[in-house]
């Protein structure tokens, strides 16, 4: 486990002194729930009525009314949620509801105890019909299912006569015959034997494909079976439905100690800085059975009442899922430190050799080249020259900040003024967020920007460029901060009352506890997500704009979705050679996740195939930030990605900006890396020499990695 501490310089010193020249030692303080505010100044209170771009006329958004209830229309609905298959197109591809894969069908569910397939390239979930549950007297069969309501952690869907509680993390499936109806449940396999308990309120039934099930019910039900179909006598009430792993005796006590409790759904819920608490509502009696992935039991608050237990084990691709008993849980984690600067300074006898490059660097600024005016690219153009800015305060070479100053301006006012020639922010009140002009009118433009793909990812470039504009310029800082906001919000929206315009956190994901980015496409596999370090980045970019705005609630909030951001890409993205998560084959083969996908593990990316490894390690750096040391502060782990990607950098075609990243990330062990990157003739478009630079000569001296601890393992050296 890596464990995330808050190090470095004081955020105090960061701020109010950021041109004296920093210590090679780093000074470490107890992390306290969040950095101190800017002078009085800077602060900033939300507006009550927030500030809205103009209003889209989408040609290819999809029609949510298709799939939600009508009482959830009038608010703004998630794009990028664990459900989101249910309401695209025919909605009927598979999601993936711990720990079963689910499908919608007209007026049918199927459910499935799923399989994995692994290779070296990739690991999937193989979805089988196990079950499929039906109401057989339905009046209008071809009838889509509804999205009656949902929640962070659950999702009700409504087929004729029959409610499901799709909660994430039950080992049950809770179905509720609203009236009393005929069901049907049947299976792809054929059903070998079929046994009642004296008041059949019970039903266990084993499959030839290996599999046991049992059925509970809240009162009695008649059950008969044929070969491949059971069928009831007209029932209204509850009944749920498990599989025993192992078809295992022990395991079937447990579901039937449990069996009388049922979570309708579930929340997430803010309550103390650097702390998430799951909330279920439950019905029936006892207590209640859950199932925590592995990042929860990582973060699981052991002084609680919940008990785990440990034979209580359900297989997932995201790693074996544990019973917890409880109807809540508290998630804690450790401070994350938000710093402008470099965690541990820069070295003083590298200033000459950085100013260098960045005079360079500042002086090729020029707003009025750039041709581009794809969201994602420009964005990126704009994080780099924020990047100038904030290393040239770092070091003292304040003359270089003006230049940096009016850059910024030149790029960022425009979109936030409506005047960008090209392109431009509007508000879709449809779903209930930002696309821009060229999204909305094809799907594709933005790289999907316009159905909701990768928000995270360029709004938090454009933060980035925004807080550093406002830190360096308070006056210009508070004339755009509505807007600042509003993009803000976006991605950040807490809130569910007062009229929001935006959906509840868009692109994070409290049950699993990291983004996703792809927005209102249907996928097989579930939603996914590539890049781990620029949804690290769009949380820090939104925690630094708390700073810049003296917003401490923001920079709370963002700094808890920031450290657990980090904590899934370590635990699920990077890939270490004595890891068990994946199959044998998949792990000695890969040091990093390429696409991970609800219920599939790539090693290929969205541009490049998996065998392009100095890609696959550039897309989980990207953007170099002071975070990044925090994102990869395993350094027994930086040394086997990097050792594992080196090989790349020499294939032809290898481009010098993927090679900028590898060569960082050496840096962090390894003092011949600076030759490599002095040698570099170009970058990738978000990043630069300078910003090379700053980072190698901000490592510490005679880095070792550990073993089990040490220096550079967050969990051994910053904990408290």
């Amino acid at each position: 486990m890596v464990n995330l501490k808050k190090i470095g310089r004081r955020v105090e010193r960061i701020i109010t002194k950021p041109f004296k020249k920093p210590s090679r030692k780093p000074s470490i303080k107890p992390p306290s729930p969040c950095p101190s505010p800017p002078p009085p100044a800077t602060m900033y209170h939300r507006p009550t009525h927030p500030f809205m771009f103009p209003e889209s006329q989408s040609t290819v958004l999809p029609d949510p009314s298709h799939y939600f209830s009508s009482q959830l229309l009038s608010s703004p609905l998630p794009t990028n949620s664990f459900f989101q298959n249910f309401v695209l197109k025919n909605g009927d591809q598979p999601e993936y509801i711990h720990p079963y894969l689910i499908k919608s069908s007209p007026s049918s569910l199927s459910m499935s105890y799923p399989t994995l397939f692994s290779s070296t390239a990739f690991t999937y979930e193989i979805f089988n019909a196990d079950l499929i549950i039906s109401a057989l007297d339905n009046p209008d069969p071809n009838q889509t299912h509804i999205i009656s309501s949902f929640n962070d952690l659950s999702v009700t869907l409504d087929i004729p006569n029959l409610r499901f509680y799709l909660v994430r993390g039950s080992p049950f499936l809770t179905c509720q015959a609203m009236q009393s109806v005929t069901l049907s449940i049947s299976t792809i396999h054929a059903i070998l034997d079929f046994t009642p308990n004296s008041s059949r309120t019970k039903y266990k039934f084993n499959l030839n494909n290996g599999q046991t099930w049992v059925l509970y019910s809240s009162s009695r039900i008649d059950l008969t079976y044929e070969m491949s179909k059971i069928t009831s006598l007209p029932f209204s009430g509850i009944i749920r439905i498990a599989i025993v792993p192992n078809s295992d005796p022990n395991f079937e006590q447990v579901l039937d100690q449990f069996s009388s409790c049922y979570p309708v759904s579930g929340d997430a819920v803010f309550s103390s800085p650097f702390c998430v608490e799951y909330k279920w509502e439950k019905r029936g009696w006892g207590d209640l059975l859950m199932l925590a992935n592995p990042l929860h039991l990582r973060l699981l608050d052991h002084s609680s009442s919940n008990k785990i237990l440990d034979d209580c084990k359900y297989k997932s691709i995201d790693g074996e899922l544990l019973g917890v008993i409880g109807d809540s849980w508290v998630l804690k984690t450790d401070p994350v430190s938000v710093t402008w600067h470099s965690i541990k300074g820069v070295r003083e006898e590298s200033y000459p050799e950085i100013v260098n490059a960045l005079v360079k660097d500042v002086n090729d600024l020029d707003s009025t080249s750039i041709s581009t005016t794809s969201s994602y690219f420009y964005r990126k153009l704009v994080a780099r020259a924020a990047r100038l800015a904030l290393i040239a305060e770092e070091i003292g070479q304040v003359d270089a900040i003006p230049k940096v100053v009016k850059y910024l301006k030149d790029m960022i006012q425009p979109w936030l003024d409506g005047t960008f020639n090209g392109n431009g922010f509007l508000y879709d009140k449809t779903w209930g967020g930002i696309i821009t002009k060229q999204g909305c009118q094809d799907s594709g433009a933005d790289f999907g920007f316009g159905i909701y793909n990768d928000h995270h990812y360029h709004i938090g470039y454009f933060l980035y460029g925004i807080a550093v504009l406002a830190k360096l310029d308070p006056v210009w800082g508070r004339t755009y901060r509505p807007q600042a906001y509003s993009l803000m919000a976006d991605f950040m929206t807490l809130g569910r009352g007062g009229n929001p315009k935006y959906t509840r956190l868009r692109c994070f994901d409290l049950w699993k506890l990291h983004s996703w980015a792809g927005g209102l496409t249907e996928f097989a596999d579930g939603r996914n997500q590539e890049s781990t370090s620029e949804a690290v980045n769009a949380y820090y970019s939104a925690a630094l704009m708390g700073l810049a705005y003296g917003d401490t609630h923001l920079v709370s909030t963002s700094s808890l979705l920031l450290a657990m951001e980090i904590h899934a890409a370590q635990t699920w993205w990077h890939v270490r050679e004595e890891d068990s998560l994946y199959s044998q084959d998949f792990t000695r083969e890969n040091r990093v996740v390429g696409v991970l996908w609800a219920n599939k593990r790539d090693s290929g990316l969205w541009f490049a195939p998996g065998e392009w490894k100095e890609c696959r390690l550039g897309i989980q750096v990207l953007p170099l930030l002071p975070i990044t040391e925090v994102l990869f502060s395993d350094v027994r782990f930086v040394r086997q990605l990097v050792e594992w990607a080196l090989p790349a950098v020499n294939r032809d075609g290898a481009g010098e900006g993927w090679k900028g990243f590898v060569y960082a990330l050496e840096g962090v062990y390894e003092e011949a890396a600076l030759e490599k990157i002095r040698k570099l003739s170009g970058h990738d478009d978000g990043n630069s020499m300078s910003n090379l630079l700053w980072w190698i000569h901000s490592r510490d001296e005679g880095d070792e990695g550990y073993e089990g601890g040490g220096r550079h393992c967050w969990y051994g050296h910053y904990c408290h």
